[in-house]
């Protein structure tokens, strides 16, 4: 059979598919302009409110920030933390294939999550040229000193 003759046979199933379930692309495209406005909402109060030097401290590990609670809390807080972490990296996932923000979902997954090596992660991504700037960018319109990172 030929390459037309099996393209022809998909192309059929895929469109039925489609009629069949545009309740769920509807949603799923709402779902995704959801996210895409709370990503644009939310990263620039994360940017802010992290210290100038979050990236300089190797002693500052995730989920610190908890250290005065009870032991079964702080493991409470970081499960949960973790759990939804991982929702938002596989939501990202498919949306490589869907519609929706996948790498930003991604990225912001990863940033939530505690993990060995995410520091070294995070300084990777900011060493890609113009993140840094964009992100000491933000910082500049809130008047907050832009990001130090370690050197190479």
């Amino acid at each position: 059979m030929s390459t037309n003759g099996i393209t022809i046979a998909i192309l059929p199933s895929s469109k039925e598919w489609l009629q069949d379930h545009q309740a769920l692309l509807m949603w799923l495209g709402a779902l995704s302009i959801i996210t895409l406005v709370i990503c644009i909402l939310v990263l620039p109060v994360i940017v802010i409110r992290m210290s100038e030097n979050h990236f300089l401290d190797h002693q500052t590990v995730a989920g610190d920030s908890h250290r005065d609670r009870h032991p079964l809390i702080r493991l409470a807080i970081q499960t949960l933390k973790n759990f939804f972490g991982l929702i938002l990296v596989v939501a990202g996932i498919a949306m490589l294939a869907l519609p929706g923000q996948g790498l930003l979902t991604i990225f912001l997954g990863l940033f939530v999550m505690n993990f060995p090596g995410k520091r070294a992660l995070e300084i990777l991504f900011l060493r890609i040229p113009g993140v840094l700037r964009r992100l000491n960018w933000i910082r500049s319109k809130a008047d907050r000193p832009p990001f130090k990172l370690p050197p190479r």
